[in-house]
Protein backbone atom coordinates (compact mmCIF):
# COMPACT_ATOMS: atom_id res chain seq x y z
CA UNK A 1 0.00 0.00 0.00
CA UNK A 2 3.17 2.31 -0.15
CA UNK A 3 2.29 5.25 -2.12
CA UNK A 4 4.29 4.60 -5.77
CA UNK A 5 5.84 8.31 -5.40
CA UNK A 6 6.69 7.32 -1.49
CA UNK A 7 8.70 4.59 -3.72
CA UNK A 8 9.88 6.39 -5.98
CA UNK A 9 11.47 8.79 -3.70
CA UNK A 10 13.29 6.35 -1.41
CA UNK A 11 14.24 4.42 -3.88
CA UNK A 12 15.68 7.66 -5.80
CA UNK A 13 17.38 8.61 -2.17
CA UNK A 14 19.41 5.11 -2.38
CA UNK A 15 20.29 5.53 -5.98
CA UNK A 16 21.68 8.82 -5.11
CA UNK A 17 23.54 7.34 -1.73
CA UNK A 18 21.58 9.85 0.19
CA UNK A 19 23.19 9.14 3.78
CA UNK A 20 20.98 8.51 6.77
CA UNK A 21 20.86 11.04 9.79
CA UNK A 22 22.11 9.04 12.14
CA UNK A 23 25.14 8.42 10.28
CA UNK A 24 25.92 12.27 9.98
CA UNK A 25 27.14 14.77 12.79
CA UNK A 26 24.35 17.33 14.23
CA UNK A 27 26.15 20.06 12.18
CA UNK A 28 25.61 18.45 9.10
CA UNK A 29 22.84 16.63 9.47
CA UNK A 30 21.39 20.04 10.10
CA UNK A 31 22.89 21.36 6.65
CA UNK A 32 21.79 18.43 5.13
CA UNK A 33 18.57 18.56 5.91
CA UNK A 34 18.37 22.24 4.90
CA UNK A 35 19.71 22.13 1.43
CA UNK A 36 18.23 19.25 0.72
CA UNK A 37 14.53 20.44 1.02
CA UNK A 38 14.56 22.38 -2.22
CA UNK A 39 14.44 18.90 -3.76
CA UNK A 40 11.13 18.46 -2.65
CA UNK A 41 9.50 21.25 -1.39
CA UNK A 42 7.26 23.41 -3.27
CA UNK A 43 8.16 26.49 -4.20
CA UNK A 44 7.67 29.20 -1.54
CA UNK A 45 4.19 30.75 -2.02
CA UNK A 46 4.09 34.31 -1.96
CA UNK A 47 2.32 36.01 1.87
CA UNK A 48 1.58 39.54 2.20
CA UNK A 49 4.37 40.33 4.60
CA UNK A 50 6.52 38.39 6.52
CA UNK A 51 8.65 39.97 9.58
CA UNK A 52 11.51 38.53 11.32
CA UNK A 53 11.02 38.63 14.94
CA UNK A 54 12.63 38.17 18.98
CA UNK A 55 11.19 37.28 21.33
CA UNK A 56 12.88 38.43 24.66
CA UNK A 57 12.42 36.00 27.33
CA UNK A 58 13.25 34.38 30.59
CA UNK A 59 15.15 31.73 28.32
CA UNK A 60 17.14 34.40 26.30
CA UNK A 61 16.15 35.68 22.80
CA UNK A 62 14.27 33.73 20.20
CA UNK A 63 14.34 34.17 17.16
CA UNK A 64 10.89 34.01 15.31
CA UNK A 65 9.17 34.32 12.24
CA UNK A 66 5.63 35.87 11.41
CA UNK A 67 3.56 35.05 8.33
CA UNK A 68 0.36 37.20 6.88
CA UNK A 69 -1.44 35.62 4.60
CA UNK A 70 -2.26 37.04 1.15
CA UNK A 71 -4.86 39.01 0.97
CA UNK A 72 -4.72 40.74 4.18
CA UNK A 73 -3.22 43.83 5.15
CA UNK A 74 -1.37 45.13 7.99
CA UNK A 75 -4.14 46.56 10.17
CA UNK A 76 -6.08 43.10 10.07
CA UNK A 77 -6.36 41.96 13.59
CA UNK A 78 -5.47 37.61 12.19
CA UNK A 79 -6.10 34.62 14.26
CA UNK A 80 -2.67 32.87 14.92
CA UNK A 81 -1.04 29.84 14.87
CA UNK A 82 1.66 29.18 16.39
CA UNK A 83 4.08 26.67 14.50
CA UNK A 84 7.36 24.44 15.59
CA UNK A 85 9.28 23.07 13.46
CA UNK A 86 10.03 18.82 13.23
CA UNK A 87 13.62 17.27 13.02
CA UNK A 88 13.61 15.48 16.06
CA UNK A 89 14.93 17.86 18.62
CA UNK A 90 18.34 18.26 16.90
CA UNK A 91 17.98 19.38 12.93
CA UNK A 92 15.45 21.77 11.37
CA UNK A 93 15.01 25.51 11.43
CA UNK A 94 12.84 28.71 10.34
CA UNK A 95 14.20 27.83 6.76
CA UNK A 96 13.09 24.27 6.69
CA UNK A 97 9.56 24.87 7.40
CA UNK A 98 9.29 28.13 5.46
CA UNK A 99 7.25 27.10 3.07
CA UNK A 100 4.91 24.82 4.63
CA UNK A 101 4.09 27.83 7.14
CA UNK A 102 3.53 29.79 3.94
CA UNK A 103 1.27 27.31 2.91
CA UNK A 104 -0.77 27.24 6.04
CA UNK A 105 -1.11 30.92 5.97
CA UNK A 106 -2.43 31.43 2.91
CA UNK A 107 -4.71 28.43 2.85
CA UNK A 108 -6.03 28.94 6.51
CA UNK A 109 -6.45 32.86 6.75
CA UNK A 110 -4.32 33.22 10.00
CA UNK A 111 -1.56 34.46 10.93
CA UNK A 112 1.61 32.09 11.64
CA UNK A 113 4.43 32.47 13.74
CA UNK A 114 7.20 29.88 13.64
CA UNK A 115 8.99 29.41 16.80
CA UNK A 116 13.31 28.84 16.12
CA UNK A 117 13.54 26.56 19.54
CA UNK A 118 16.64 25.63 21.07
CA UNK A 119 17.93 22.03 20.33
CA UNK A 120 20.45 18.83 21.07
CA UNK A 121 22.82 18.12 22.09
CA UNK A 122 23.77 21.83 22.58
CA UNK A 123 20.92 22.68 24.71
CA UNK A 124 19.19 19.32 25.69
CA UNK A 125 15.33 18.26 27.65
CA UNK A 126 13.42 20.71 28.42
CA UNK A 127 15.21 23.53 26.79
CA UNK A 128 13.03 23.38 23.70
CA UNK A 129 9.36 22.78 25.86
CA UNK A 130 10.95 26.03 27.67
CA UNK A 131 11.34 27.87 23.90
CA UNK A 132 8.37 27.26 22.84
CA UNK A 133 6.47 27.79 25.75
CA UNK A 134 7.85 30.87 26.46
CA UNK A 135 7.85 32.05 22.54
CA UNK A 136 3.87 31.31 22.88
CA UNK A 137 3.13 33.41 25.72
CA UNK A 138 5.19 36.45 24.23
CA UNK A 139 3.34 36.10 21.12
CA UNK A 140 -0.24 36.55 23.21
CA UNK A 141 1.33 39.24 25.25
CA UNK A 142 2.44 40.84 22.19
CA UNK A 143 -0.69 40.29 20.21
CA UNK A 144 -1.81 43.88 20.29
CA UNK A 145 0.60 45.04 18.58
CA UNK A 146 1.36 42.12 16.01
CA UNK A 147 -2.20 42.75 15.20
CA UNK A 148 -3.39 38.83 16.39
CA UNK A 149 -6.23 37.81 18.24
CA UNK A 150 -5.30 36.32 21.25
CA UNK A 151 -8.65 34.52 21.62
CA UNK A 152 -7.99 32.64 18.44
CA UNK A 153 -4.54 31.49 18.89
CA UNK A 154 -3.19 27.72 17.90
CA UNK A 155 -0.70 25.62 17.96
CA UNK A 156 1.06 23.31 16.11
CA UNK A 157 3.80 21.52 14.33
CA UNK A 158 5.25 18.02 12.83
CA UNK A 159 6.90 15.58 14.81
CA UNK A 160 8.89 16.69 17.32
CA UNK A 161 7.06 20.09 16.92
CA UNK A 162 3.97 18.25 16.80
CA UNK A 163 5.38 16.57 20.39
CA UNK A 164 6.01 20.62 21.62
CA UNK A 165 2.46 21.58 20.37
CA UNK A 166 0.69 18.82 22.79
CA UNK A 167 3.05 19.57 25.71
CA UNK A 168 2.44 23.44 25.30
CA UNK A 169 -1.26 22.66 25.07
CA UNK A 170 -1.03 20.63 28.42
CA UNK A 171 1.49 23.33 30.08
CA UNK A 172 -1.40 26.02 29.16
CA UNK A 173 -4.21 24.13 30.44
CA UNK A 174 -1.99 23.29 33.77
CA UNK A 175 -1.76 27.06 34.36
CA UNK A 176 -4.80 28.38 33.19
CA UNK A 177 -3.36 31.73 31.61
CA UNK A 178 -2.82 30.62 28.17
CA UNK A 179 -5.72 29.83 26.24
CA UNK A 180 -5.47 27.51 23.33
CA UNK A 181 -8.05 26.94 21.25
CA UNK A 182 -6.66 24.53 18.85
CA UNK A 183 -3.58 22.01 18.49
CA UNK A 184 -2.56 20.65 14.96
CA UNK A 185 -0.71 17.54 15.45
CA UNK A 186 0.88 16.26 12.63
CA UNK A 187 2.54 13.14 13.42
CA UNK A 188 3.32 13.31 16.82
CA UNK A 189 6.01 12.08 18.98
CA UNK A 190 3.99 11.24 22.31
CA UNK A 191 6.21 8.61 23.82
CA UNK A 192 9.70 8.65 24.44
CA UNK A 193 9.84 4.98 25.37
CA UNK A 194 9.71 4.09 21.79
CA UNK A 195 7.81 0.69 22.45
CA UNK A 196 4.52 0.92 20.35
CA UNK A 197 4.28 -1.64 17.56
CA UNK A 198 4.97 0.50 14.43
CA UNK A 199 8.17 1.29 15.79
CA UNK A 200 8.61 -2.68 15.15
CA UNK A 201 6.98 -2.63 11.91
CA UNK A 202 7.82 0.52 10.23
CA UNK A 203 11.56 0.54 12.22
CA UNK A 204 13.45 -0.19 8.72
CA UNK A 205 13.14 0.88 5.27
CA UNK A 206 11.16 4.07 5.49
CA UNK A 207 13.79 6.77 5.80
CA UNK A 208 12.87 7.53 9.56
CA UNK A 209 14.33 4.07 11.18
CA UNK A 210 14.65 3.41 14.66
CA UNK A 211 18.48 4.00 14.79
CA UNK A 212 17.76 7.75 13.53
CA UNK A 213 14.65 7.93 16.30
CA UNK A 214 17.20 6.60 18.89
CA UNK A 215 20.21 9.03 17.15
CA UNK A 216 17.45 12.20 18.25
CA UNK A 217 16.20 10.64 21.31
CA UNK A 218 19.68 10.62 22.76
CA UNK A 219 20.44 14.04 21.64
CA UNK A 220 17.68 15.29 23.35
CA UNK A 221 17.52 13.48 25.93
CA UNK A 222 20.07 12.90 28.48
CA UNK A 223 18.84 11.35 31.32
CA UNK A 224 16.07 7.91 30.66
CA UNK A 225 14.04 9.21 33.65
CA UNK A 226 12.97 12.22 31.74
CA UNK A 227 11.54 9.09 29.02
CA UNK A 228 8.87 9.65 31.94
CA UNK A 229 8.33 13.24 31.97
CA UNK A 230 5.18 14.05 30.52
CA UNK A 231 6.84 17.17 28.91
CA UNK A 232 8.38 14.84 27.24
CA UNK A 233 6.28 11.87 26.49
CA UNK A 234 2.18 13.52 26.52
CA UNK A 235 0.49 11.03 26.35
CA UNK A 236 2.15 9.64 30.01
CA UNK A 237 0.52 13.05 31.24
CA UNK A 238 -2.28 11.93 33.95
CA UNK A 239 -4.95 13.91 32.99
CA UNK A 240 -5.99 14.67 29.14
CA UNK A 241 -9.52 16.26 29.71
CA UNK A 242 -9.85 19.98 29.31
CA UNK A 243 -7.64 20.19 26.14
CA UNK A 244 -8.14 22.37 22.95
CA UNK A 245 -10.05 20.64 19.91
CA UNK A 246 -7.23 18.43 17.89
CA UNK A 247 -5.81 17.22 14.49
CA UNK A 248 -4.15 14.33 15.01
CA UNK A 249 -2.16 13.44 11.38
CA UNK A 250 -0.24 9.81 11.09
CA UNK A 251 1.01 8.46 8.32
CA UNK A 252 0.98 4.49 7.50
CA UNK A 253 4.84 3.56 7.13
CA UNK A 254 6.04 5.33 10.14
CA UNK A 255 7.61 3.89 13.68
CA UNK A 256 5.31 6.96 15.46
CA UNK A 257 1.95 6.33 13.33
CA UNK A 258 0.47 4.16 16.63
CA UNK A 259 1.54 6.66 19.59
CA UNK A 260 -0.49 9.39 17.32
CA UNK A 261 -3.19 7.20 17.02
CA UNK A 262 -3.06 6.13 20.93
CA UNK A 263 -2.55 10.02 21.48
CA UNK A 264 -5.83 10.99 19.83
CA UNK A 265 -7.63 7.98 21.40
CA UNK A 266 -6.72 8.99 24.92
CA UNK A 267 -7.72 12.71 23.85
CA UNK A 268 -11.37 11.24 22.88
CA UNK A 269 -11.93 8.87 25.72
CA UNK A 270 -10.65 12.43 28.24
CA UNK A 271 -13.81 14.27 26.96
CA UNK A 272 -11.68 16.37 24.16
CA UNK A 273 -12.77 16.82 20.34
CA UNK A 274 -9.90 15.01 18.60
CA UNK A 275 -10.05 13.93 14.92
CA UNK A 276 -7.02 11.66 13.89
CA UNK A 277 -6.75 10.98 9.90
CA UNK A 278 -3.75 8.92 8.82
CA UNK A 279 -2.52 8.84 5.56
CA UNK A 280 -2.14 4.95 5.16
CA UNK A 281 0.42 5.46 2.13
CA UNK A 282 2.63 7.98 3.16
CA UNK A 283 5.94 8.39 5.12
CA UNK A 284 7.32 10.16 7.74
CA UNK A 285 8.00 13.83 6.98
CA UNK A 286 5.82 13.67 4.00
CA UNK A 287 4.19 16.73 4.73
CA UNK A 288 6.79 19.48 3.66
CA UNK A 289 7.19 17.32 0.41
CA UNK A 290 4.60 18.41 -1.63
CA UNK A 291 7.09 18.96 -5.02
CA UNK A 292 6.88 15.69 -5.32
CA UNK A 293 3.94 13.58 -3.24
CA UNK A 294 0.96 15.06 -3.91
CA UNK A 295 -0.94 13.97 -1.06
CA UNK A 296 1.23 16.20 1.01
CA UNK A 297 -0.77 18.98 -0.80
CA UNK A 298 -3.81 17.71 0.17
CA UNK A 299 -2.36 17.26 3.81
CA UNK A 300 -1.44 20.84 3.76
CA UNK A 301 -5.35 21.85 2.73
CA UNK A 302 -7.14 19.26 5.67
CA UNK A 303 -4.83 21.22 8.00
CA UNK A 304 -5.83 24.36 6.89
CA UNK A 305 -9.45 23.86 6.46
CA UNK A 306 -9.48 22.71 10.15
CA UNK A 307 -7.46 25.78 11.23
CA UNK A 308 -9.94 27.95 9.02
CA UNK A 309 -12.83 26.16 10.57
CA UNK A 310 -11.80 26.08 14.13
CA UNK A 311 -9.94 29.91 14.36
CA UNK A 312 -12.82 31.03 11.88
Amino acid sequence: MLHPQARALMDLMAERGVPPTHTLSPAEARAFYRERRTFTQPEPPQVAAVRELTATTPQGDIPLRLYRPLGSDATTVLPVLVYYHGGGWVIGDLDTHDTLCRELANAAGCAVVAVDYRMGPEHRFPAAVDDVLAATRWVREQAGALRLDPGRLAVGGDSAGGNLAAVVALAARDAGDLPIAFQLLIYPATDMRRGHPSHTTNGDGYVLTRDTLAYFHDHYIADPAHDLDWRASPLLHTDLAGLPPALVITVGYDPLRDEGLDYARALTEAGNRATCVCFERQIHGFITMGRVLDEANTAVALCAAELRRVLG
